[in-house]
């Protein structure tokens, strides 16, 4: 079994937008511990959190507040430089140090410039970026998700596995063949780099190899975590959690896929972690018909939950 102690839960925040009103900072401030009380590390900014579709002082405001909560504790938080007009290794440095600056561990988010330069250039922005210093991750995102979203070459990820600052990657392909290729490449070329899915059609890429930093899991960190420790200790009932987390993914990520963060708030909402279902306005939305199938989904969940023995 192959299995590791790093373990990234994605957050996801109602768009009543973070403006500080205090009923959405109580409510954010509940996600984050319920995140790290569940053993995973919250990742903010990130695509559950519209990032792309968020105003830079939007993002200062979430880094802000979870550098203000955390006390020390670790979170992964976004760098985006979408819409940035400076040369985006100088746009992703000064991310990279504000983020460092709050205490959290910067993701490299893809950009719309970048995505129309060829993979040595990028490899070069990155390299840039890293001689700052580690740690690093990076991001590779389909299409499907964002726009600005590239799937790399094998060639270009094993010369990231040379690149030292970097030690994980999130990937988002939602092919499974493509993310076994990340593992085969980390496992001969350098064991001790995370891959991190994000493929949420397939949850359970976590039994071979991978690590997650998974939108889905913001939907239950608790359940994601009682699946983790079922399977940490061989009990195969961690399929059974599996395959249930799975249906929810199945029906969360349909095409349009970035509708999923619609779904997300929905389901937190069914379940009363936030008080408000709504999407950002530029985010593709769910229909109300979705609702009932996901509270047959948050019972039955409910119910598998309350069984288990850890």
């Amino acid at each position: 079994m192959s299995w590791s102690s790093t373990i990234a839960g994605s957050l996801a925040r109602s768009r009543a937008s973070f403006r500080g009103r205090g009923d959405l900072r109580g409510r954010f401030s509940s996600l984050l511990e319920r995140t790290w009380a569940a053993a995973l590390t919250p990742a903010i900014n990130m695509d559950t959190g519209y990032v792309n579709l968020l105003t830079p002082e939007e993002r200062g405001r979430v880094l802000a507040y979870t550098r203000d909560h955390s006390q020390g504790r670790r979170f992964i938080a976004g760098a985006s430089i979408e819409g940035d007009g400076r040369d985006p290794a100088t746009a992703y440095l000064a991310q990279v140090d504000t983020i460092r600056a709050h205490g959290g561990t910067p993701i490299l988010f893809q950009c719309s410039t970048l995505m129309r330069e060829d993979e040595n250039r990028v490899l070069d922005v990155y390299r840039q970026v890293g001689k700052a210093g580690g740690p690093l991750l990076a991001f590779e995102l389909g299409t499907m998700f964002a726009p600005f979203g590239r799937i790399c070459s094998e060639d270009f990820i094993a010369r990231l596995l040379d690149t030292e600052a970097f030690v994980g990657l999130k990937h988002s392909s939602l092919d499974r063949c493509t993310e076994w290729s990340r593992v085969g490449l980390r496992d001969r070329h350098r064991p001790d780099f995370r891959i991190y899915t994000g493929n949420d059609l397939a949850i359970d890429m976590v039994f071979y190899g991978s690590d997650y930093l998974l939108g889905l899991s913001a939907f239950s960190v608790e359940a994601f975590a009682a699946r983790d420790r079922l399977w940490a200790k061989n009990d195969a009932r961690a399929i059974a959690v599996n395959d249930l987390l799975q249906y929810l993914g199945q029906l969360a990520f349909r095409a349009p896929v970035p509708a999923y963060k619609h779904s997300a708030a929905q389901f937190l909402k069914l379940r009363g972690r936030i008080s408000s279902d709504r999407p950002h306005p530029r985010n593709p939305q769910r229909p109300d018909s979705d609702v009932p199938l996901l509270l047959d989904i948050s019972e039955r969940l409910d119910r598998t939950l309350n069984g288990l023995t850890l």
